[in-house]
C-alpha cells in the first residue's frame, strides 16, 4: 500500500505555530514536520518536538526568503531575504554567491542537529527554494553528506495528479520548479517521496482541498499543510493556519488515506 506523509511546514514560524503543530504531531493528526532552524524561537520550541511519537519524521525546512539569515547576505534587504519570485530571478541569472548560499545552508543544518542530536529526517525548503538553480546542486551535496539516508522533497507528481489538483496552476507550476529534482537527488545516492500534493488558495477551504490532496497518491505520497495558531504579526496566511489546525482536529487522516489505498501511520 502506498503510503501517506502529512507534513506540516513551519514549526517554529513562532512558537504558538509550533505549540499547535507540536499538538498535531501529538494526537497523530500528522506524522511530519519541516522546522525553520533561522528563527531565534527554535532552540526553545524545538523542546515540544521530544514529546511526539518517535515514528515522526522531523526535517529541515531549508530557509532562503522572508526571514532574517542567520549570516548576512548580498541578497538581503532591509534584514530580510527575498520572496520566491526576486530569489527565483537572482537564481536563474546566477546571480547568487555560491558561498553565501553554503553559509547559511550549513548554518540551518548546524542549528538543527544543536537541537535534535541528529540529521534531519528529510530536507525541503521554505517556498521551496531548494530546488532553485544555484541552489540545488549545493543542499544536494550538503545533504549528502550531512544527512546520507535522509530524503529530499519534490514536487513532481504524476501528470494525473497535478491535472486533479484543487490549484492545477499552481500544482503544475511547482513541479515545472521541481523538474529534474528526482534524478539530480537519485544521483546523489538520496531519494525523494514519490506523489506530492499541497497546493490551494489559503482561502478557507482547505476541508475541501484535503481529500483532493490524497488522491492519485504515489508510492510515498507527501501533503505539505500549514497549521497553526495565526498570531504571528504579518503573516499573511495566518487565518489559513487557523483553519487547517481546525480542520485537522476534526477529522480521521487515516480513514480518509485508507478510503484512497493509503496508509497513514502517525
Amino acid at each position: 500500500m502506498n503510503r501517506l506523509i502529512l507534513c506540516a511546514d513551519d514549526f517554529a514560524f513562532s512558537t504558538d505555530d509550533s505549540l499547535v503543530i507540536a499538538e498535531l504531531l501529538r494526537s497523530g493528526k500528522l506524522n511530519a514536520t519541516s522546522c525553520m532552524t533561522l528563527r531565534p524561537n527554535w532552540m526553545e520550541d524545538s523542546v515540544m518536538l521530544r514529546s511526539v511519537p518517535q515514528s515522526a519524521q522531523i526535517g529541515l525546512h531549508l530557509t532562503l526568503t522572508e526571514e532574517a539569515p542567520i549570516h548576512p547576505n548580498g541578497f538581503t534587504r532591509d534584514g530580510l531575504m527575498p520572496g520566491i519570485d526576486p530569489l527565483t530571478r537572482l537564481a536563474s541569472r546566477g546571480q547568487l554567491d555560491p558561498a553565501e548560499i553554503t553559509r547559511e545552508v550549513e548554518a540551518q543544518f548546524d542549528r538543527f542537529e544543536a537541537a535534535m542530536g541528529r540529521p534531519p529526517a528529510f530536507v525541503d525548503g521554505h517556498q521551496h527554494s531548494h530546488a532553485l538553480p544555484g541552489v540545488r546542486p549545493i543542499v544536494l551535496a550538503i545533504t549528502r553528506r550531512r544527512a546520507p539516508d535522509a530524503w529530499v522533497r519534490t514536487c513532481e507528481d504524476r501528470l494525473i495528479g497535478l491535472l486533479g489538483r484543487p490549484w492545477r496552476g499552481k500544482a503544475i507550476g511547482s513541479a515545472y520548479h521541481s523538474r529534474g529534482l528526482t534524478r539530480a537527488v537519485e544521483a546523489e545516492g538520496l531519494h525523494c517521496n514519490e506523489g506530492f500534493a499541497g497546493h490551494y488558495g489559503f482561502d478557507g477551504r482547505f476541508a475541501e482541498a484535503l481529500p483532493r490532496f490524497l488522491d492519485h497518491g504515489g508510492a510515498e505520497h507527501l501533503v505539505m499543510c500549514h497549521p497553526g495558531a495565526g498570531k504571528r504579526a504579518g503573516d499573511v496566511i495566518a487565518a489559513a493556519r487557523r483553519d487547517e489546525a481546525d480542520v485537522l482536529r476534526a477529522v480521521s487522516v487515516s480513514d480518509m488515506a485508507a478510503q484512497r489505498g493509503l496508509a497513514f501511520a502517525a
